[in-house]
């Protein structure tokens, strides 16, 4: 349980961070909100990350104890099951039959969209627990009204706060549904039932208005520090992708529009192969929807809830040329730009569940008394219609495949006794997209500081002075580059800007012979003759890997390191006397001394 998770690579090694970033930050009493152990000397605020900490602190005794990668899966396999008591449970509010319950449980907790979330750690879209309470909460709040509208407003808003630290993304869509909701509840009151409306109304207005009042007393310092505090995000959290996360129309009933191409999995995190889209509701649920909605129309709560899902879907649909969507107007709107809009389903999905119950509710109780088997075969009857698509189409990908977290030599032997205040350069760099360095990072307890890291923040546009090395270090490190960076004075140059900038002391390149070549980086042999280049002198041999270490003090000698030409990089690359095991090079002198060789030729 503590040595294999999903991936130690990919978003898989990112949450394996923020897993261990809170428990560290504890230990330690530092801000669990910031640090500076990824994207050295600018830092990480962790409120503007998916860290969703109201699953990693109280895991902390796990970290502790056994470390993040069994945090890790822990939270994967509870988180689906939580989900799925917690639906079942709010259910019994309104469905009297339990097997109608289970299978509105059972489609909420392990809907796609939460199985292809936990495929790649997305812990933030796949703990969608909180969801089906806040919807308890608000069904007494606007219909039931049973309970002190002060008391409901309070527990609301709490429940607003917790799952602000779960996804603040969601959270919005949450908000956004609920001013929804509460539009078509006031419509339809006014069409059906005035009097009720005027009733209803002040306690309403009490309950949310408490509601409001709390979240935001609870939440002032949290949004505050998450869009003012250190390194926090401004505009757009991943620049140039609008509508890619959207869902195409046949992605809800095609079970063969797979999330991802089985390359992207692995690189991304993953080695098992592909999933459906997470937005798949398939054709058999989506007729005993309809089907059902047209048969008992007059149970307004099937209307309310197909509209609610109406309005998921379409909110989740992507901008294609051509169609309007309604990403076209929030996709331009501040914070709301940043909202997947396929996440959208996680309340689509709510909708779906509580009308999948009680549709089974109503056939189950339709012929006859308690004992009619009838009613008993035709509820079973329609959640098999509803739910055997949806399980056929994701249960081949299932159980999810587990990879061992390799360490390559060097960072389980030396990186443990580093002396405090190490800034590493690890290669690959973890914000080419190979996040392995983090997962090497977190295992180590977050003994040193990261140069670069994971997730939004590691984007080109946000490097700052650093951009033309931390591109130059993206080509050099990128597994699917199709070449390698320029070997030129400027190349060089703005490489050494970027690792004093970052303040980094140590490089390292660790190649490792057991580990996936996906994750080794383009070509660790030639980065480590660039890295010779570029800091002028030779790294030592250390546990199987190139090490530079005290860079900060042999900076002076940096700027002037002869220039070498890529060719005569790759030529000493050809021409050393090196090892391979399973197409991974083996760290040895040769190549550092034919690159200094080389520029003293010059």
């Amino acid at each position: 349980m503590g040595s294999h998770t999903l991936c130690g690579c990919g978003d898989p090694a990112l949450f394996l961070w923020f897993f261990q970033a809170p428990a560290t930050a504890l230990a330690h009493l530092h801000n669990p909100f910031f640090s500076t152990a990824m994207f050295h000397p600018t830092g990480i605020n962790l409120l503007d990350q998916t860290s969703v900490m109201a699953i990693t602190v109280p895991l902390i005794p796990v970290t502790w104890i056994f470390g993040p990668v069994a945090a890790l899966n822990v939270a994967s396999t509870v988180v689906p099951a939580l989900t799925a008591v917690s639906m079942y449970l709010v259910l019994r509010r309104w469905v009297r039959w339990d097997p109608a319950r289970y299978a509105g449980g059972l489609l909420y907790g392990f809907s796609p969209m939460v199985l292809t979330s936990v495929q790649y750690a997305h812990l933030m879209t796949a703990a969608l627990m909180v969801l089906p309470l806040i919807l308890a909460v608000l069904d007494e709040i606007l219909v039931r009204q049973r309970h002190s509208p002060k008391k409901l407003g309070l527990v609301l808003g709490a429940l607003l706060f917790v799952q602000f630290f779960l996804s603040s993304e969601v959270l919005v869509i949450v908000v956004m549904a609920i001013a929804f909701s509460v539009v078509v509840l006031l419509a339809a009151a006014v069409v059906a039932d005035r009097g009720r409306l005027q009733a209803l109304a002040p306690r309403a207005a009490l309950g949310l208005g408490t509601a409001l009042v709390t979240a935001g007393v609870l939440l002032a310092y949290p949004v505050l520090y998450a869009l003012t505090g250190p390194a926090h995000l401004s505009g757009a959290i991943w620049p140039n992708i609008g509508g890619l996360g959207g869902t195409s129309g046949s992605s809800f009933v095609d079970p063969t529009r797979s999330q991802a191409v089985t390359a992207f999995t692995a690189f991304g995190g993953y080695e098992g192969g592909s999933l459906p889209s997470g937005a798949y509701l398939g054709w058999g649920l989506l007729a005993v929807l309809a089907g059902g909605t047209a048969i008992w129309f007059r149970d307004r709560r099937l209307w309310f809830y197909l509209a609610l899902l109406a309005f998921c879907v379409g909110c989740s649909l992507g901008i294609r040329r051509g169609n309007w969507v309604p990403a076209r107007v929030f996709g331009h709107i501040p914070l709301l730009e940043n909202i997947i809009e396929q996440r959208f389903m996680a309340v689509g999905y709510l909708a779906a569940a509580v009308m999948l119950a009680l549709l089974i509710d109503h056939v189950r109780w339709w012929p006859g008394g308690p004992g009619h088997l009838v009613g008993i075969a035709g509820g079973l009857g329609v959640g098999a219609v509803a739910l055997v698509p949806v399980a056929v189409a994701f249960v081949p990908g299932l159980p999810f495949t587990m990879e061992s977290v390799v360490l390559p030599r060097w960072y389980d032997v030396v990186a443990p006794t580093l002396p405090p205040g190490r800034v590493i350069l690890s290669y690959p760099v973890p914000f080419s997209g190979i996040q392995v360095a983090l997962a090497w990072q977190a295992v180590n307890r977050l003994s040193w500081s990261q140069a670069g890291g994971g997730g939004p923040e590691g984007t080109s546009a946000r490097a700052g002075a650093a951009r033309p090395g931390f591109d130059v270090l993206n080509v050099l490190s990128f597994g699917f580059s199709p070449s390698e960076p320029p070997a030129t004075a400027a190349a060089f140059a703005a490489t050494r800007q970027a690792l004093s900038i970052w303040k980094v002391n140590t490089v390292v390149i660790a190649p490792d012979p057991s580990g996936d070549p996906r994750q080794q980086g383009h070509d660790p042999g030639f980065a480590a003759a660039y890295m010779t280049a570029v800091l002028g002198r030779p790294p030592v041999i250390q546990s199987g890997a190139w090490v530079w270490d005290d860079v900060s003090t042999g900076r002076g000698s940096n700027a002037a390191a002869g220039v070498v030409t890529g060719a005569q990089l790759q030529g000493c690359v050809a021409r050393a006397e090196m090892t391979t095991r399973r197409g991974v090079v083996i760290a040895s002198t040769g190549i550092p001394r034919c690159v200094v060789a080389a520029e003293a030729a010059h």
